[in-house]
């Protein structure tokens, strides 16, 4: 009879805290918001109960993309860590903030002596001045010496992709003169002072002409840029 009431006594009590919820979970005010965890975001249903705010676990677990188990007694609540991004690199930071200013005076003046020693080229072969190529040392001369300082003051991933680029520029007005010395040993030089549009049918002159060009505004500018006719 005592194991009835006990029995009895129970269900009541769970009866009345029941009926305790449900009357106060329907005094209760309903918001609806956007709810965000670990950059997560879902629209939830908040119940506003006697100045505390409660939001149903099933529906946080669903907005935080997590996972809800339970033993025994104890409820276990699994949320994933925030995604962080990762941190930009030391060289794409040097990339983005351009060449240094050392290194860009030092190209600057570099490509100023590779266009001497060009133009020099292109003058005297117009005009079939003789020669063997001994009276361009210097000028060979003065433009590897800048080429090397520009490598100096080369500091970061800008500077040396714009450094590369200038060297192949130096390589290729140097090529050129070898040829062109050639070509003045095998008395071949008259077929440009021949004609006045010699060297705009000169394949390679021309791209030297368009890397040079092409340098000549990018260099200043201090953001490097790639461009094929200096490759």
């Amino acid at each position: 009879m005592c194991s009835v009431t006990r029995h009895l006594e129970k269900r009541s009590l769970f009866t009345s805290i029941t009926v305790l919820s449900l009357v106060v979970f329907a005094e209760a005010q309903l918001q609806t918001r956007t709810l965000t965890v670990n950059g997560h975001s879902g629209k939830v249903t908040i119940y506003q109960v006697q100045g505390k705010s409660f939001i149903d676990l099933e529906t946080l677990v669903r907005t935080a993309n997590g996972t809800v188990s339970f033993k025994g007694d104890e409820i276990i609540l699994t949320l994933p860590a925030r995604a962080t991004s990762a941190p930009a690199s030391s060289s794409s930071q040097q990339q983005s903030e351009g060449m240094t200013k050392a290194f860009m005076t030092a190209a600057v003046q570099d490509l100023a002596l590779i266009k001497d020693w060009q133009n020099t080229m292109a003058y005297a072969i117009q005009r079939g001045v003789p020669g063997d190529g001994s009276r361009l040392v210097i000028l060979h001369d003065r433009a590897a010496e800048g080429l090397r300082l520009a490598k100096v003051q080369a500091h970061n991933p800008s500077d040396q992709d714009a450094l590369q680029l200038l060297t192949n520029h130096f390589n290729q007005v140097d090529n050129w003169k070898r040829k062109l010395v050639d070509a003045r040993k095998s008395m071949s030089t008259a077929n440009y002072s021949a004609s006045a549009n010699a060297l705009n049918e000169d394949a390679e002159y021309q791209k030297i002409a368009g890397c040079s060009q092409f340098l000549g505004t990018m260099l200043p500018s201090g953001k490097y840029e790639d461009n094929g006719a200096c490759r």
